[in-house]
Order: C-alpha cells, then sequence, then structure tokens
C-alpha cells in the first residue's frame, strides 16, 4: 500500500509538471519576450530621437533653425519621392 501511495504521488507530481510545461512556461516566456522586445523598441526609438535631435542641432550652428528645417525638409521630401517611386 505503501508503494501504491508513492506511485501514485509521483504520477500527479508528473501530471502537475507537464502541464505546467504546456501553459505556465509558454506565457512565462511570452511575456518575458514581449517585455524586452518593449523595452527595446523604446530603447531604440530614444536613440533615434535623440541622434535627430543632434543632427539638427548640428545644422543649426551654420545655417540658422530655418536652413536645418530646409535640409531635413529636402531630406525627407527626397525619401518620400523614393518610397514612392520604389512603390510604384
Amino acid at each position: 500500500m505503501e508503494e501504491f501511495a508513492a506511485r501514485f504521488a509521483d504520477l500527479i507530481e508528473g501530471i502537475a509538471v507537464k502541464i505546467r510545461s504546456l501553459t505556465v512556461d509558454r506565457v512565462a516566456r511570452g511575456i518575458r519576450i514581449t517585455g524586452l522586445g518593449i523595452l527595446t523598441a523604446t530603447l531604440g526609438l530614444t536613440a533615434v530621437i535623440f541622434l535627430i535631435w543632434a543632427l539638427f542641432g548640428a545644422l543649426e550652428i551654420p545655417l540658422t533653425t530655418a536652413g536645418a528645417f530646409a535640409v531635413f525638409a529636402a531630406v525627407l521630401i527626397i525619401v518620400g519621392i523614393y518610397l514612392w517611386k520604389k512603390k510604384a
């Protein structure tokens, strides 16, 4: 009878471990990947914003504010034309 109780406990534990590996572990991995993705996207976007801000500041010194806006507008227009042509 004692051996039956130990085998039954091992069976229950095995079932619980299998169910956990199919549910909780997958969800935990998904949450971890999602969190790291959000963190990476936030840091990347922040880096891009600071890079654009630094480039604008560097252009603003020799060209004044209006000149820096004109350069950025020209670059954005050229990129837009390129993407438009690439779509067609």
